[in-house]
């Protein structure tokens, strides 16, 4: 009979020099999201001519989420069953290839089929980095600290780059495509730094299937973190079309820029908070970042001009910093060793799955409703039922987490 040893021993012990090359891994699915975002309207120009581009172009944004979607459940299954570092150097080298593809490309087609490559990358990266922060720093505090850290890097990350992406796109809407080659320069510290995470001990060889996946557990968590990812990303991808709404030309991207990298300051500044508020339960902090996200939108709509796009953007995005954290130990922290590569994956899944629907989402509810603040709105409301759902809900999810 097979024995296992449930216990984890970690060879050497992970400290600043794993966490930076790992924070800096979990910034390339957000990048993929937001680096174009200021020349959106510059493609749409561009593309006007092309049959359905006015749904194919927010899809650019829009697709590597689907991919993600897709695949990050298979990326946790390789995780679990292979190796972790491997797979999260690998998917580094050729983000960055398909990345940059779009640099050299004139044709709307082409450049989504890069973009499905895109995703797929950006599944594996993401579901990896998360696990192996989970992995590499099992005791609360440090796992809890490095988790609101990757919700501030990331957005801090994703502020810089759009503001880099308004400023070149200046010089045409090809010239960010030529970011992603970062991808490249983090696979180098991630092959030299990191280490895979030593499995629990068999004393046979024989191969013993994963545990079951306790979905009944799982069921909650995940359909929240679906709708969470769509309340997360609506302004992510509209926040340059609500700007120019409101009389803005799309040259201008520098005043573009400006404004979604100050929603991005505002999302770090929430994850900022979480790391000093991550010692209260989910159950306390996702009704507060839900209902953060609704009054933003909620402004978003009521309160006409580029100010209202400002003020509730900040407000929106200050939720947001707060909820990707929380989301992620509510699901995925506690899990063990041996399925935790799965659950990330499916997380990641989930809110992904949510980002993408986010396009789909506002420019049907826009076509609907007349205007596109109002669509932000309708979507706000949907965060107010997260919030009131996940308020009511605290005694499921607390058993949950």
């Amino acid at each position: 009979m097979t024995n296992v040893d449930e216990r984890v021993s970690m060879p050497r012990t992970a400290g600043v020099g794993q966490a930076l090359p790992l924070l800096a891994a979990s910034c390339m699915p957000v990048l993929g999201s937001v680096l174009i975002t200021p020349v959106l309207p510059q493609i749409s120009q561009h593309f006007a001519s092309t049959p359905a581009a006015t749904v194919l172009v927010p899809m650019i944004v829009a697709v590597p989420a689907l991919m993600i979607a897709l695949f990050a459940p298979f990326a946790g299954q390789i995780a679990d069953r292979v190796a972790r570092k491997r797979l999260l150097v690998v998917a580094l080298t050729v983000y960055a290839v398909v990345g940059v593809a779009p640099a050299i490309l004139d044709d709307l087609q082409g450049i989504l089929a890069t973009r499905l490559l895109l995703g797929v990358c950006e599944a594996a990266i993401m579901t990896v980095a998360t696990t192996l922060i989970v992995d590499y720093f099992p005791d609360d505090r440090r796992r809890n600290r490095y988790l609101g850290l990757q919700a501030v890097t990331t957005t801090l990350a994703a502020t810089v780059f759009i503001a880099v992406g308004g400023t070149v796109g200046a010089h045409g809407w090809h010239t960010p495509f030529w970011i992603y080659l970062a991808g490249l320069a983090i696979a180098v510290p991630v092959a030299m730094l990191l280490w895979e995470p030593e499995r629990p001990v068999r004393t046979e060889s024989a191969q013993i299937p994963l545990p079951r996946l306790p979905w009944g557990r799982l069921a909650l968590p995940l359909v929240v973190t679906l709708v969470g990812g769509m309340s997360f990303y609506v302004l992510i991808v509209e926040v340059s079309y609500l700007v120019v709404g409101t009389g803005v030309a799309p040259e201008e991207t520098g005043i573009i820029g400006a404004v979604a990298a100050g929603a991005s300051l505002a999302t770090a500044a929430g994850g900022l908070v979480f790391a000093k508020v991550a010692h209260l339960t989910p159950a306390r902090l996702l009704p507060v970042a839900f209902g953060l996200q609704a009054v933003g939108m909620v402004v978003i709509w009521l309160v006409d001009g580029l100010g209202g796009v400002v003020t509730g953007g900040l407000i929106a995005s200050l939720g947001s910093g707060l909820l990707l954290p929380t989301l992620v130990v509510w699901v995925v922290a506690e899990q063990p060793f041996e399925q935790r590569g799965r659950v990330s994956g499916l997380w990641n899944s989930a809110f992904f799955f949510g980002q993408f629907l986010a396009p789909l989402v506002a420019t049907g509810l826009a076509t609907a409703l007349g205007g596109l603040s109002i669509a932000v709105g309708v979507v706000g409301g949907l965060a107010l039922v997260a919030a009131v759902t996940t308020m009511l809900t605290s005694r499921s999810m607390t058993a949950a987490a």
